[in-house]
């Protein structure tokens, strides 16, 4: 006589686990057997109409850094590549693409963004202002100038962004106090952790009353 299984609640053994999982896959392929051919092309003919769509570029309109602009981009691209790429703009730089390191700050009308997490049809119409926009020609912005006096950097990699950032913290009003400054430059990494002359960098702009 078979041994009855007394623990109902007891997780099925692997052969049975193995029947089920032969049992799915068998029912999915006779479906899809038994589907009429047109309604399989119908069905496919969608998804490359959906997967063409995302490639399809798409008109766009934006002011960067002063200068209009009429482009053709794809649907999908961000405004990090749009810049890097197709404007040849690489002072916003590519860090961890995923918003984490802030290397890529820009300000899009005044406030700023993460471009790797913005798509670019988003900003139609808007203006744009990336590293290259601060300086007016020779004369560097107040806070480049502040940088390079406190040495607010090493490599230089993430820069960029922590400049486009410092002088958003000053507009939004966050650069009160030093702890201020910290955490509203929270979401800007520095590998070489040059931090505490950045934040002095911040503090001189904020203090000298320069208009950033």
């Amino acid at each position: 006589m078979a041994q009855e299984n007394l623990n109902p609640t007891a997780p099925a053994d692997d052969h049975d686990e193995a029947r089920r999982t032969f049992l799915k896959q068998t029912s999915v392929l006779t479906a899809l057997a038994l589907t009429p051919g047109p309604v399989v092309q119908a069905a496919a003919a969608q998804w490359d109409e959906k997967v063409a769509a995302a490639f399809e570029k798409v008109p766009l309109k934006l002011d960067i850094n002063g200068k209009k602009y009429r482009l053709q981009v794809e649907p999908r691209t961000t405004l990090l590549d749009l810049l890097r790429e197709q404007l040849h703009l690489t002072g916003t730089k590519k860090g961890c693409d995923y918003g984490q390191c802030g290397a890529c700050t820009v300000h899009v009308d005044g406030q700023r963004v993460n471009s790797c997490l913005t798509l670019a049809v988003m900003q139609d119409g808007r203006k744009v202002t990336t590293i290259e926009g601060l300086a007016e020609g020779d004369k560097l912005h107040p806070m480049q100038e502040a940088f390079i006096k406190h040495d607010g950097f090493q490599c230089g990699y993430c820069t960029p962004g922590q400049i486009m950032s410092a002088v958003a913290c000053i507009r939004e009003g966050h650069a009160n106090s030093e702890g201020e400054i910290r955490e509203y430059m929270s979401g800007n990494i520095c590998r070489c952790g040059a931090y505490p002359n950045i934040v002095a960098a911040i503090q001189e702009v904020k203090n000298g009353g320069q208009k950033v």
